[in-house]
């Protein structure tokens, strides 16, 4: 009987672990639960939760490509490197503030700070110097922009709204030279 006992309160103590690592979740997460509350019931609802996804992950990106280009201005060794940092904190800057209007017109509420996953990248960005953070910076905006331009790409094909949708639309040129410019400059410092 007492082994039948314990094993329950093993079991119970295995399931409220794992509800309450369910329950931590990041900034993107938490905002896109509350457009979702938001959204629940009314007519639009998979709509409302389709732009938000959009746009609460474009924010993230938003963010991380602003703090790593602060970064890059810093602690960059080429100055190659250091442009395109400046580069992206403009670029990212107007991008956001653009993503902040737009959110508001659809009442759409946006993270306060980047990903989990976002700041987990930016982390080990900050742990690099030299040469070293010149290569791992490179390799995030590579990476970043991959994943940020197929984020717009599928809004800018997919999403319902068409204010949302030519937003992204007319973002995608510029991401897409961030990419190829991150790309260049990243082949550049791995020779």
């Amino acid at each position: 009987m007492k082994k039948i006992a314990s094993s329950g309160l093993l079991l119970a103590a295995v399931l409220f672990g794992a509800a309450s690592c369910s329950q931590q979740q990041g900034p993107v997460e938490e905002a896109q639960e509350v457009n979702e509350q938001q959204a629940e019931g009314t007519p639009i609802e998979d709509q409302i939760t389709e732009q938000s996804e959009f746009m609460t992950q474009a924010a993230s990106s938003n963010m991380l490509e602003i703090e790593a280009g602060k970064l890059a201005q810093e602690r960059g060794q080429m100055q190659e490197v250091k442009d395109y940092g400046q580069m992206m904190v403009k670029d990212h800057t107007n991008a956001s503030n653009q993503l902040k209007q737009l959110a508001q017109q659809h009442n759409i509420v946006l993270p306060d700070s980047m990903s989990q996953d976002h700041q987990q990248q930016l982390q080990k960005l900050r742990d690099q110097k030299g040469k070293a953070f010149d290569q791992q910076y490179m390799d995030l905006m590579v990476n970043s922009h991959e994943e940020t331009v197929k984020l717009f790409e599928n809004a800018s094909n997919n999403m319902q709204d068409t204010v949302i949708q030519n937003f992204a639309t007319s973002t995608l040129p510029i991401l897409r030279q961030h990419l190829d410019r991150a790309r260049t400059l990243d082949q550049k410092i791995g020779q």
